[in-house]
Formats: C-alpha cells, structure tokens, sequence
C-alpha cells in the first residue's frame, strides 16, 4: 500500500456510514429502530456489569454500536463477481456458502465481511449477498425472459468499475479516490422507483415468486435491509410496538439462553412502496412493490462442526414439533417447542468449551502476566488461573434463519418448494474465487490466541 493510500477498513466505515445514512433517508422506520436498539443496549450494558467489562476487555464494547449488516440480491454471475472485486477494495471477502433453495427460496449466498480479528474489531460492516437461481423457475419462457432482462442491465456506475479497477493496478486508492469510489458504490445499492419491466412481467415474475420479482424488475439491487446489533433481542422485540413497530412473530434462531449461541434474528414487515412501470404505449403507471425491510440480530459464539452439528438437529427436532407458520399464528407453540428441544445444549461457557462445542479466544489474566512456566496444557493453564477464555463472536448467517427472515417479509403465500440443490462450485464459478471455510476461519483465531498465551507465558519463563 502506497503512504497516501487509505485503508480498507477506513473505506469499509465511510461506506457503512454511507449507507446506513441513506437507508436512514429511504426508510425512516429504520432510524427508528437504530434508537430502540441503541437504548436496549445501554439498558442491558447498565443491567450487566459483567458483560461491560468483557466486552471492554476483549475490544469488542465500541464494535456494538458501528455493526450492521446488510443484504443484497443480485441477477447474475457477472454481476456477483463484479461485486466481490468492489468488496475487496473495501477489505471485505466472501465467508461461508448458503443454500437456501431448501427452504423454498430460489437463490445461493454468501457473506462479503472482514476476516482478520483487527479488521472486525475496526469495523465488522457485512453484507449477505444473494445470487438469483433461474435454474429453479419451472417457466422455460419465464427463466429467458428473466436472463434477457438481466443481461441488459448494467448496476455499477462506470466512476466505480473505473475505481475498482485503480485499486486493483495501484493496491489501493487515496483520499479523494477512496471518497468518490464510496459515492459511486453507493449509487448501486440505491433504491430506484422506476421498473425496467412493465406490469405484465412483473406480475409474471411475482407469480413465479416475490424475490424473482424483487431481483429482476429494478435497475439495480437496492439494499432490502441494514441491521444493527442488540445486545437483547427479546427485549428489542417486546419493545417494539412502543416504537409504532409491528416485529415479526418468532425471532429465527436459537431460543433465549444464558449463553448466547450462533445468530438470533428479527425484523419487521417489508414496506409497501410505490413503484411505476411503464406500459407497451411508453406511459407510466402506477403500482406497488414489497421487498425493503428492518431487522435486528443478536450474535453469540460461533460453535465448531460438533456444536453446530447439536445445533441443527436440536432445530430440526423443534421444526419436527411445530413447524412455525408464517402469519406466526403458532408462534407460542413453537417458541416452547424450541426451548425444550435446546435444553439438550449446555448454557453455560465453561460446559461449552470443555464439550468443545463452541469457539474462544485465550488471554493470560492478571496472574498469567507475571507468571512463568514452560506447560503447554490449555486446560491445566486455566485451572491455575492463568489463563482465561472468551467465546468468539459468531460472524456469519445461518441458511434457515435467513429464510425465515425473508418468508416473513414476502408474505404468506410465498413458502414454495424447490428441489434442494446446493452448487457451491457452481456459486464459487461465477463469484471468480472460494469462499473461505467458516470453521477453519474460526479455528485459526482460537489456535492464534493459545499460541500467544503459551509463547507469553514461555517467555517469562526463560526470563527467570
């Protein structure tokens, strides 16, 4: 990187506070909930001392009020691959793969974010990015009209492309690049009132299902929705109607605990916009389109295959019980459903780790810092009380979670089946790289900080 270049995290917070301004202009009950969930938060951090403290200790407290993430939904391969190039000049690359076709919605994922712990602790801003799956419309006539439509739009501004690609021949870009190439991002996540189909077509699409629709019929992928981080979802979701806020019934995710695990989720219900298409005469028209909604989520420690193997039969075995309705005329029922179902899932750290169900980073205590001693044993190290852990935070999405999230907000007719067919080699194809393997990701963080802590303590150690 050249002196007067800007760092990725510094183009990654001014794009954040970029967008997270705009959405606040597009969809005022967003600012709206951004105070709900800043109040809830100080309220849990004033209840919890104990939380402030760890949440200082490891770095994480400032982190809470920048996070957010948001989700786009894009129409092609060429599209998705020129969306990771932008990505990365902003330090964000694609996390795990998710097949959502399996819960009746027809597209495949994945999670553009920072990856190293200094990055995430600056500025962890993610963003779901979705890639429609035409394969999965049954219409033959409808899947080409779709690919034709697509294939004439062009989504990013020629200042970005033109941007991108500096970053890329320079290593990065300076002040005044980096502050025109946050703009000229901007401009591909903005909503867009006029379709690029007339009504017809639209409704065609919305017939075959509502995402279609949403994906195929705008100039571009206008973000659906931007979500802070509470540290108290229940609380937020209790709250909400105070704030003239209608919350979705069942938050997705794991039920309540003590010990927060993986992702809980809650939204409320996508905005009727108006929206106008024009007809075979070149006459606009009136219409209406749904699609932009808010969200909350509450994260917790990102778990191993092994706990995440717990998890989602503990899910399964819930959903085998009640399966939640989408109008959440069932929501009691499967909310105790999924509470006794995750009895089985130990609550407290200490059980966690010794199960090794979930990931921690190590750090020396008080103690550790003066001591000295050549034992490599972790579990021993932390019966001394020389060391001590703390769960990694969970950075990533969950496939059923997410498409709870969007069935609510499509509405009631819209669970549809499709043949399970995840193609993550088809999705890596058209992205133009891997996305990187969550739990190897994770696994790295938790082995970095044992060898710090051992190499620490070994140190003291030759030194007496």
């Amino acid at each position: 990187m050249k002196p007067d270049h800007v760092s990725t995290s510094d183009i990654r917070s001014a794009f954040s506070a970029a967008m997270s301004a705009m959405y606040r202009e597009e969809v005022p009950a967003y600012g709206t909930l951004m105070e709900l969930v800043a109040r809830v938060n100080d309220e849990t951090l004033t209840a919890q001392p104990k939380l402030r403290e760890r949440l200082e200790a490891t770095d994480y407290l400032d982190r809470i009020s920048e996070e957010r993430h948001g989700a786009i939904r894009l129409g092609t391969a060429a599209e998705l691959a020129m969306m990771a190039r932008v990505f990365a000049v902003m330090g964000m690359y694609p996390v795990g793969y998710y097949d959502l076709s399996t819960a009746g919605v027809p597209v495949h994922s994945t999670a553009f974010r920072p990856i190293g712990d200094a990055e995430l602790k600056r500025n962890p801003f993610r963003v779901f990015t979705s890639l429609l799956r035409l394969d999965l419309i049954a219409d033959e006539d409808l899947r080409k009209a779709a690919a034709d439509i697509l294939a004439k739009r062009q989504i990013f501004t020629d200042g970005a492309v033109a941007l991108t690609e500096k970053a890329e021949r320079e290593g990065g870009l300076n002040k005044d690049d980096a502050q025109r190439f946050v703009g000229e991002v901007l401009e591909t996540f903005r909503w867009h009132d006029e379709a690029n189909v007339d009504a017809g077509m639209y409704h065609r699409l919305h017939d075959a299902h509502r995402l279609i629709a949403d994906v195929v019929s705008f100039k571009g992928p206008h973000i659906n929705h931007l979500t802070p981080r509470t540290l108290d979802i229940d609380r937020v979701q209790a709250l909400m109607p105070e704030y003239d806020i209608a919350p979705k019934a069942v938050v997705e995710g794991p039920p309540t605990r003590n010990c927060p695990i993986l992702l809980r989720q809650t939204s409320f219900k996508a905005l009727e916009e108006p929206v106008s298409f024009r007809n075979a005469d070149g006459i606009w028209e009136a219409g209406s389109h749904t699609a932009r909604f808010g969200e909350i989520e509450q994260r917790g420690i990102a778990l191993t295959p092994k706990g995440r193997a717990l998890y989602d039969k503990l899910l399964d075995q819930s959903r085998k019980i009640v399966r939640p309705a989408a109008d959440g005329s069932n929501a009691r029922d499967y909310e105790a459903a999924l509470a006794q179902s995750f009895a089985e899932f130990p609550d407290d750290w200490a059980a966690i780790r010794a199960e090794s169900l979930g990931y921690f980073t190590y750090s020396l205590t008080a103690q550790g810092k003066t001591a000295a001693t050549s034992h490599e044993d972790i579990d021993t190290l932390i019966d001394q009380g020389l060391v001590q852990f703390d769960p990694i935070v969970y950075e990533d999405f969950l496939p059923v979670s997410a498409a709870g999230i969007f069935q609510s907000n499509l509405g009631d007719g819209a669970q549809q089946d499709f043949v399970a067919s995840p193609n993550q080699q088809r999705f890596e194809a058209d992205l133009g790289m891997k996305v990187l393997n969550e739990f190897d990701h994770y696994a790295g963080i938790e082995q970095a900080s044992i060898d710090a802590c051992l190499g620490a303590l070994s140190k003291q150690d030759a030194a007496e």
